[in-house]
């Protein structure tokens, strides 16, 4: 019978050190798959622990895929393709949210003129709230670095970027993210769309690269920009199709597996691990794991990135400050496996770092005392209220009797199937000529055969008192009134 001695959690949280024991016994087959689960009462009163700290720990694995529900049935382990050399366990404690505080509200009259009068709510919007930006807290270190760090601030910055904003990153990341990085592995750019440059330069314009259908066009736009083969890879409901990439001879895919944009699809660790598996077979493959918005998780843990359970070093993680600090801050990074480190040093280190190094500072000492972690928990709980109210919304408006909310656990945005007639285009284009401005899902797609009916709701920066009339637009528009 399943249980774990409670005496070894230490100082770990209970359902944490659950949702890692149960998460370990699976990986080594302890707990073989479609093995059923204890119930969460049995289990609850089985190892003397409450039924939320059981539920907790059962939901977060459910997130992550290592087991799977079935109604009335129960809880099951899932089957994951996993060779045992590509098992990698790090069960150090990640960073838990702590304090909330009080936003800034410096830029109340910036967000009043970025307001279209033509669209009094824009769904579409995804560039997150300008309030949010901690304007006194960065000032201030600002006039630190400035007073403190004179000299370093007149030299060449490093290719790689700086060391202490390498090595902020790095810390953040192993903490927060419970990842395993080097600074020396870090490279700083002003931008993702730099990096995804970078990295055709550094794995090769031979090489055939892949992104995901539906997904962000900037992304094969710039690949195709670099004069290398771009294809378009389908997904299911768990990401990427793994045939589809041995179909199209791709050598190297771009992915988002936290949380996908637009569908909101959080990859389950089964998929995951067939996609290790897939860049283990050859000396040429490559993932690219952006990992952005993942911060944004709204239940329960952030979901594991590849590149921490990855053992072949395959994996190059890409993540940008635009979403948590605001658009206009182009400082984004990428986590290279050691040997493409190695690669990177001694092929490009003649380039010059793109961001500056004032800039560079200023981030490493918000990182570093704390401030950017504080400043994410402030976001997460501002972002979730925003997001409950918009769902509650929805649930008492005429709209929901024609509609369907999904992905909406992860990220900033959530996806809203609607019950209408119209057309994606002529649905977005009625709405837009009403003062609401919303994106299909249709929109985003290349090859695939495209989803009707399915709009991408953005919420980060969305007007509440605004809510009411925008959901109701949507059902008159829908029914055709």
């Amino acid at each position: 019978m399943l249980s774990y001695n409670i005496e070894n959690v230490g100082s770990d949280t209970l359902y944490h050190f659950l949702y890692k024991s149960i998460k370990n016994d699976v990986l080594n087959g302890k707990l073989e798959a479609e093995e059923k689960l204890p119930s969460k009462r049995s289990l609850a009163k089985q190892m003397g622990i409450s039924l939320i700290t059981v539920e907790t720990a059962y939901n977060q694995l459910l997130a992550e895929g290592y087991i799977y529900t079935e109604p009335r049935k129960g809880y099951f382990v899932s089957k994951l393709k996993i060779a045992q050399t590509e098992i990698k366990h790090d069960f150090k404690e990640s960073r838990e949210a702590r304090n909330t505080q009080k936003f800034d509200s410096l830029v109340q009259k910036s967000r009043s003129a970025k307001q279209s009068k033509k669209h009094f709510v824009d769904f579409s919007n995804n560039l997150g709230n300008p309030e949010m930006f901690p304007f006194s807290t960065w000032a201030k270190i600002t006039r630190q670095v400035l007073c403190e760090n004179q000299m370093e601030l007149l030299e060449r910055a490093p290719y790689g970027g700086v060391y202490p904003l390498r090595k902020a990153i790095a810390d953040m990341l192993n903490g927060f993210r419970n990842m395993n990085v080097d600074p020396e592995q870090i490279i700083v750019g002003a931008g993702t769309d730099y990096l995804y440059g970078l990295i055709v330069q550094i794995l090769g314009f031979n090489k055939k690269y892949g992104v995901e259908d539906p997904g962000y066009s900037k992304i094969s736009k710039i690949y195709r920009k670099m004069n290398v083969t771009c294809n378009f890879i389908p997904l299911d409901d768990s990401g990427v199709i793994i045939d589809q990439l041995e179909e199209t001879c791709t050598d190297v895919i771009h992915i988002s597996p936290s949380h996908h944009y637009p569908t909101g699809i959080v990859m389950p660790v089964s998929r995951r691990y067939e996609l290790l598996s897939w860049a283990a077979k050859s000396s040429n493959r490559y993932i690219v794991e952006d990992d952005y918005d993942s911060e944004f998780r709204m239940t329960g843990r952030p979901i594991s990135t590849l590149q921490n359970i990855d053992v072949s070093d395959k994996v190059i993680y890409i993540n940008t400050f635009s979403k948590t600090l605001t658009s206009s801050a182009r400082i984004s990074y990428m986590v290279l496996p050691k040997s493409l480190a190695q690669k990177y040093k001694e092929e490009f280190s003649f380039y010059t770092c793109t961001v500056s190094t004032l800039e560079q500072l200023v981030l490493a000492k918000y990182i570093s005392d704390g401030s950017f972690e504080k400043h994410i928990n402030r976001m997460r709980n501002a972002y979730r209220g925003r997001r409950d109210t918009l769902l509650q919304a929805i649930r008492k408006s005429k709209l929901t009797a024609i509609s369907t909310i999904a992905e909406e656990d992860a990220g900033l945005h959530f996806i809203l199937k609607i019950d209408t007639a119209l057309s994606d285009e002529e649905f977005c284009k009625q709405a837009n000529e009403k003062g609401v401005r919303i994106g299909a899902l249709s929109d985003y797609y290349t090859e695939a055969t495209p989803s009707e009916h399915q709009f991408i709701i953005n919420y980060s920066d969305l007007p509440e008192n605004k809510i009411a009339k925008a959901l109701n637009i949507l059902y008159e528009v829908a029914m055709g009134m």
